[in-house]
Formats: structure tokens, C-alpha cells, sequence
């Protein structure tokens, strides 16, 4: 995964991260935490009506460059641009969403990468239970704590994954992939589905999710959800105050430059 504009500096920068960065599993681990907590996952483009671009030198610049964020398919896809410009090998991965009452596309993008031989699962765009660090594959079956939250990865069979979340005291599936590796085009249908398709939580409700140390906000509609160390709060936001709470909690600030498209809200 490349672009034109990319640059790793300017990347780390963007993320705060700090030190040193090796084509090892500890830089990759400090990456995805840096990204997950300065990049929300927002779709403040699709719900000004417009289809995400795929064009990795926009992502660059929407992301970098204008300080946004976006979905799987934006922030995985910037990941992937680090981990090329470390010599880390990956692979794109499609997912199946699995919480949904009926069976889905496989319209989720992760990333599986390798390091000394050992293959890791990443994700930075799952949103709301999404995992927080790499998890090596070859760890099935066993309960993995990232800070509050806690993960497993189960085999389907003899070549399927399946993620799951410990929610309210009760394992949740989260997606389903395998090693089939998928290239950047295609995405392409799955991300015009997301960007247009009615039935897409992403063109019917405003969606944004900032992780931390403590767990996680998450502006879902009007909902404001501060999940901090298992402990949840909620707060009904005014219309009016939405501009202000994307600015103040979530680092996001829309004007002509940022959002050329008026939004929903």
C-alpha cells in the first residue's frame, strides 16, 4: 500500500508517536495504540453524502494532512502504508461482520501482518469493540486482556477466524475472516455499499469512536458514550452542540476545508 504523498515522519508525527520505529512487533503494537488514540473512526464524509475515496494519496491527505479520520478501509489502509515503509509484510484480510441478526458481505477490512514468522491479527477500524493491539493467530482459544477490554480468537474451521468481545459479561461475536489475501481494489464495491447502500449504519447515523487508555467515546446519532475503565456513561447531545462535541472529545473540527459537503446535523 503506497502513496505518492506519504511520508513516515509525517505519519509518526500525525500519531504522536515517539522514538525510535523497527519493523518489529513492539513498533507495530505502539503504532496501533498511538493511531487508535489520536484518528477517530468517524464517517463524517458519508454522512455528508459523498462516497469515500480509495485513492490512498487523498486518505494521506484527508488523514494527515487535514487532521480527520474515517473508516476501515482509511485507517487500516494508512496503517498499511507504515507498515510498508517499515519492511513489515501484510496482507489485507475481508471481513463478515458478525453481530448482525442475518448474515452480511464481507464488507470489513483487517490487516494480518508477520513478524519472525509469527502472523498477527490488526485491526484500527472496527470501531466501538475493536481490538486495541496486534493478536498473534497461532493464540486460539485463550482470552486475550487489552487494557479494559478482553478478546478472543476462535478457528471456525480449518482455515476461519472468528473475533470476539467480552460485552457486559457476555462473549459477542465481532467478525470473521481467513487468510485469503485480498487486494486494495477489492474493497472498492464494499466501501460503495458502506458510502451509499440505505441499509448501511454509516449513511444512516453519525458515527465516531476515539479510543484511550481508559477505553473509549463514542458519539453514535445524538448518543455521546464514554466507556471508561468498564464504566459507562451516557449523554443525549442537541443538535446545535454536535459541531462543538466533534471539536472538544473527538478532535475534529469541520469547516470548508475539512467537509466541503453541508452535513446531516
Amino acid at each position: 500500500m503506497k502513496a505518492d504523498n506519504f511520508a513516515l515522519q509525517s505519519y509518526l508525527s500525525r500519531i504522536g508517536y515517539h522514538g525510535g520505529a523497527k519493523a518489529d512487533i513492539a513498533t507495530v503494537t505502539e503504532m496501533m495504540r498511538c493511531q487508535l488514540f489520536t484518528v477517530p473512526f468517524e464517517n463524517l464524509d458519508v454522512q455528508a453524502g459523498k462516497v469515500i475515496s480509495l485513492v490512498p494519496e487523498e486518505i494521506v491527505e484527508k488523514i494527515l494532512n487535514r487532521n480527520r479520520g474515517g473508516y476501515c478501509y482509511e485507517v487500516n489502509g494508512l496503517f498499511a502504508m507504515a507498515l510498508q515503509s517499515l519492511g513489515i509484510p501484510y496482507q489485507f484480510v475481508a471481513a463478515r461482520p458478525m453481530f448482525y441478526p442475518v448474515k452480511r458481505p464481507k464488507t470489513h477490512m483487517a490487516i494480518v501482518l508477520r513478524v519472525n514468522g509469527e502472523e498477527w491479527l490488526c485491526d484500527l477500524g472496527f470501531g466501538s469493540y475493536g481490538i486495541r493491539a496486534p493478536m498473534r493467530l497461532s493464540l486460539v482459544d485463550v482470552e486475550v486482556k487489552q487494557d479494559a477490554d478482553t478478546f478472543v480468537l476462535n478457528k471456525i474451521n480449518d482455515h476461519e477466524y472468528l473475533l470476539k468481545a467480552l460485552v457486559d459479561g457476555e462473549w459477542a461475536n465481532q467478525y470473521a475472516f481467513d487468510l485469503s489475501p485480498q487486494d486494495w481494489i477489492d474493497f472498492v464495491p464494499a466501501n460503495y455499499l458502506n458510502s451509499t447502500h440505505p441499509d448501511a449504519i454509516f449513511v444512516q447515523k453519525l458515527l465516531i469512536v476515539l479510543h484511550d487508555s481508559a477505553g473509549r467515546k463514542i458519539l453514535f446519532g445524538d448518543m455521546l458514550k464514554t466507556v471508561k475503565n468498564g464504566r459507562v456513561e451516557k449523554q443525549t447531545i442537541a443538535p446545535e452542540d454536535i459541531v462543538s462535541i466533534l471539536s472538544d472529545k473527538f478532535g475534529l473540527t469541520l469547516n470548508a476545508e475539512n467537509c466541503s459537503t453541508p452535513h446531516k446535523f
